[in-house]
């Protein structure tokens, strides 16, 4: 996948620009380029990627896209433990009172979600979830109501939207989202 000299890279904009592409720079190069060569040795005709990494997702449907790559990109919803914590391997890390606490992000998210249903204003529903998840120990890096494709951040509901989040529960870094 990678030989020595290689010279090309993809690089994506859109939904690679904000969030995650900006906490962690380079990733989403990364992401597109080995998902090209795979998908170029591969040929596929569908590739199964993950909701709990939106941006991922979207990132790799907008390059199959705009390169008229042959095949299609399905999302698959997101796998959650009992309590409603998405499964990541990182969750391992947590200490046991701190596991106790996660399952409140996506407790929150779907609140949210069901808030900004019923007509309340975004700003006043991302200020009150924030202060909540700071309150019960989270360090939120961002939370926010997003265009589901290119995840461009919006204030008002529209067909699609998402809220994306990415917050820290001690030394663990813990990325959810609900579509609404």
């Amino acid at each position: 996948m990678y030989p020595a000299g290689e010279a090309t890279t993809i690089v994506v904009t859109g939904p690679a620009e904000r969030w995650e592409g900006d906490a962690r720079p380079g990733h989403f190069r990364g992401v597109a380029t080995v998902c090209a060569k795979l998908f170029g040795q591969v040929r596929p005709d569908v590739a199964y990627f993950g909701e709990k990494d939106w941006q991922q997702l979207q990132v790799v449907k907008r390059m199959v896209a705009d390169l008229l790559m042959p095949l299609s990109i399905v999302g698959v919803e997101t796998v959650r433990e009992p309590d409603g914590l998405a499964m990541s391997s990182r969750n391992r890390f947590l200490t046991a009172e701190e596991r106790t606490r996660a399952p409140a992000l996506y407790a929150t998210l779907r609140r949210m979600a069901g808030a900004l249903a019923a007509g309340e204003a975004a700003g006043n529903v991302l200020a009150s979830a924030t202060g909540e998840l700071s309150q019960r120990g989270f360090g939120i890096d961002y939370l926010a109501l997003v265009e589901g494709a290119g995840l461009a951040p919006i204030d008002t509901l529209q067909p699609g939207a998402r809220l994306i989040t990415a917050a820290r529960l001690g030394s663990v870094r813990l990325l959810d989202n609900v579509g609404i």
